[in-house]
């Protein structure tokens, strides 16, 4: 008790400061303080549940327990609507415990008797839900409130969970620090004792009383607007603009103004506009000269959708993709160059403006291609044919989105099997060169016809080496 008169005293120290109290700009309290523990409520005994539970409710010497320190400690949330929710923790010394037992020495006129059961340890932690009832009542000093909840207990060797309802009274002092006091009655639905008389699960009543702590209301600009309701709470401001400054003077607050340091326009969000297109200067990429909104505030000259300052031809209409400017056609053959496959070699707008194979052409190849010399039953080549190999390539060079298929032929001699397996390695074996030297894969397929497409008689000599050849085809898409 010691202690709590001390804090008592410091307590009444403060009470001629001005009181004023809002849950909602002060979200956040920190309660602490000191607390008893009172156990004549479960005893039994007494004339019904009244005097039960609230006979000798003041009998603070003989059935309290309290611990000469700071021994509760509570943080609760205001979460609106007069209402909070707060966790607390307690501790506490039981060295009274009341038991009903008109039976035994040194029981009073009730016959209750208070045992000195020594240094029982308590602990206890609770969730409660507070309602206040200072707004109600419309004071800004004292604040009643009613509360329910539930917690945790540790009694000694016991733990069990109770339910606490509980009334309370606080008295702000200030804005930000009161007086509380309060009562549970924390109700257990275990055994009040164990078989041997030692407390089990007692219900009991906990009062407290301490000092309150609101803090959480920020009015970081000072200019006494509290942050949660300030527009502008890092810059003072001016009541009529919820805290915000207008520190242009358009008449439009700076929270609001999308250019709070030029006078501008209310239609512009208070932005300037110089050139009058309607278009606000911080958004207008050409602000001196009248311009589009599609173009963001530049003018189009040759209308072709392109800003001027982005047009490399701005008095000529052209699309976006080559800057403004028309396209080239380089060859001349009809086809613009951004789709012309040979920019620089007149071709077809069928072939995409490259040239095509003519059948001059397809003849000139096959001229070579039939002179081709292989290796006797092999697809090596013999010496001399690397001119005419040479020859083919420099022609498909000339043709580069063109494909073209390499063919395989032999005579009659030999076994169909081994005929139709010489002419494919005989076409790969072209394909293969023609790669290495410079023609893309891609544009290159091979195939062997053995001996079943032969152009002369197999009767002669000379009939057989006119059907032993290689034949390039064009293959059309």
């Amino acid at each position: 008790m010691k202690h709590l008169n001390k804090l008592l005293l410091a307590v009444m120290m403060v009470m001629g400061l001005t009181s004023h109290a809002q849950d909602s700009n002060n979200p956040w309290a920190i309660s602490f303080g000191v607390n008893a523990i009172d156990t004549r409520t479960s005893a039994g005994g007494g004339h019904g549940w009244l005097d039960q539970h609230f006979s000798q409710p003041f009998a603070v010497k003989d059935n309290w327990n309290i611990l000469p320190s700071v021994s509760y400690l509570s943080v609760s949330r205001y979460v609106g609507q007069g209402f909070s929710f707060g966790l607390s923790g307690s501790v506490n010394k039981i060295k009274n415990y009341v038991k009903f037992a008109p039976n035994a020495v040194g029981h009073d006129a009730r016959g209750m008797v208070v045992s000195k059961i020594g240094d029982l340890m308590y602990y206890g932690i609770d969730g409660t839900i507070r309602y206040s009832f200072m707004d109600l009542i419309k004071s800004k000093v004292i604040d009643p409130s009613l509360s329910v909840g539930g917690g945790y207990n540790f009694f000694g060797d016991s733990s069990y969970g109770t339910i606490n309802p509980g009334a309370g009274l606080t008295l702000w002092f200030t804005e930000n620090i009161g007086l509380s006091l309060a009562t549970q009655y924390k109700k257990s639905f275990g055994d009040r004792e164990d078989s041997f008389g030692t407390p089990d699960a007692p219900s009991f009543f906990q009062h407290t009383a301490g000092l309150t702590f609101k803090f959480g209301g920020k009015d970081t600009d000072g200019d006494g607007i509290y942050d949660k309701d300030d527009a502008c709470p890092e810059v003072a401001g001016l009541k009529q603009f919820n805290g915000c400054p207008d520190t242009d003077g358009d008449g439009i607050q700076d929270s609001a103004d999308a250019c709070p340091t030029e006078f501008g326009l209310a239609a512009l969000n208070g932005c300037p506009d110089r050139d009058g297109d309607g278009i606000a200067d911080k958004d207008d990429d050409c602000p001196d000269v009248a311009g589009l909104a599609a173009l963001r505030g530049c003018p189009d000259a040759d209308g072709d959708g392109v800003a001027d300052k982005d047009d490399k031809c701005p008095t000529v209409a052209g699309p976006k993709e080559n800057a403004g400017c028309p396209w080239p056609d380089t060859d001349g053959d009809g086809v613009l160059d951004k789709d012309d496959k040979c920019i620089d070699v007149k071709g077809t707008v069928a072939n995409q403006g490259c040239p095509e194979v003519s059948e001059e052409v397809m003849m000139k190849l096959n001229e070579y291609s039939r002179t081709i010399l292989f290796d006797s039953g092999k697809s090596t080549f013999k010496k001399q044919t690397y001119p005419v190999l040479q020859s083919i390539v420099s022609i498909l060079k000339e043709y580069p989105y063109s494909r073209f298929l390499i063919e395989g032929h032999t005579d009659s001699d030999g076994s169909n099997e081994m005929n139709q397996t010489l002419s494919e390695n005989r076409a790969h074996a072209v394909e293969n060169y023609l790669i290495e030297n410079g023609i893309a894969a891609d544009r290159l397929k091979h195939t062997g016809f053995g001996e079943t497409k032969p152009i002369d008689t197999n009767k002669t000599a000379k009939g057989k080496a006119r059907n032993r050849r290689t034949e390039i085809s064009l293959i059309k898409e």
